[in-house]
């Protein structure tokens, strides 16, 4: 038990992530059909803001609030420039994406450094369950994780936007025939994907190694997620999440890490080789 609650604590903490960060590739990979190799850079925006924050004496909670607005900005900003005249261009969106990913790298590195950024856990206690303590901010990050995981549900399936995202990607021409507007449409679906994942790069902060070219080792995980889960719904994503998730977590507690994360690829490219449009259908 003492060995067997961390682990699944651990487990859902990565879920947890994969998930929120996979909502976000999902949106504009799944969804969108955009291949942006620029998403992990949103998720390292996001912890940067924190650990700048906390370097001039700001608070974690500060940066929780802020990081989505962050990410909202530079989202728009990416999609406004580029992203929006490449839309019929998907080798064009490649390595239009990977040189900015390239670029916000080396900015970063150039204004804070390209050592390991200093961040600070807002909780410094833990929590006992069941007689084993366990770190109170992996609780934490596996509750809010769910909390904003289950408001993008309802916002897909609930609210306007969600019927007019939706409607979009079934037949864009019918619906501008009907009066929805494509274009605002994937420019707020753009931009709500940065959003989730700087506020992912906010929440794994605490817990990871935070320098400047972080966000690439969960741009390939989020690949992974979208790829083996299926790909423009949500319950694929965390489909996707849970296998990839549960999978890395099992094989880094029984084997080298390096050969965990090779393992876990195989799985992902066989699934994909059986299971070509993802364990769950669209």
């Amino acid at each position: 038990m003492e060995t067997i609650v961390p682990a699944i604590l651990n487990c859902l903490t990565l879920i947890s992530i994969l998930i929120l960060f996979g909502l976000g590739m999902a949106i504009i990979f799944g969804m969108m059909g955009v291949i942006n190799l620029a998403h992990g850079e949103f998720m390292t925006i996001g912890a940067f803001t924190l650990t700048f924050l906390q370097s001039i004496g700001g608070s974690y909670w500060l940066a929780l609030v802020l990081a989505p607005f962050v990410g909202i900005f530079f989202g728009l900003l990416l999609e406004g420039l580029v992203i929006r005249h490449l839309y019929t261009r998907p080798v064009g969106t490649i390595l239009a994406t990977w040189g900015i990913s390239l670029i916000i790298q080396k900015v970063l590195e150039m204004i804070f450094g390209s050592g390991i950024q200093a961040v600070f856990n807002p909780f410094k206690g833990a929590v006992s369950l069941f007689g084993i303590v366990l770190p109170a901010y992996r609780l934490f990050l596996v509750g809010f994780a769910s909390a904003v995981i289950a408001c993008c549900f309802l916002v897909f399936r609930r609210s306007r936007f969600g019927v007019d995202l939706r409607a979009v990607i079934q037949n864009r021409d019918m619906a501008e025939v009907l009066g929805i507007h494509a274009k605002r449409t994937y420019r707020l679906a753009f931009a709500l994907g940065a959003a989730l994942a700087a506020l992912g790069g906010v929440l794994v902060a605490p817990i990871v190694t935070v320098y400047a070219t972080v966000g690439v080792t969960f741009l390939t995980k989020a690949f992974f997620v979208v790829i083996v889960g299926g790909t423009g719904t949500i319950a694929g994503v965390a489909v996707g999440g849970a296998v990839i998730g549960f999978l890395e977590t099992f094989f880094n507690y029984t084997m080298h890490p390096s050969l965990a994360r090779a393992l876990v690829l195989i799985l992902a490219v066989i699934i994909f080789r059986f299971r070509p449009q993802g364990l769950v259908r669209s």
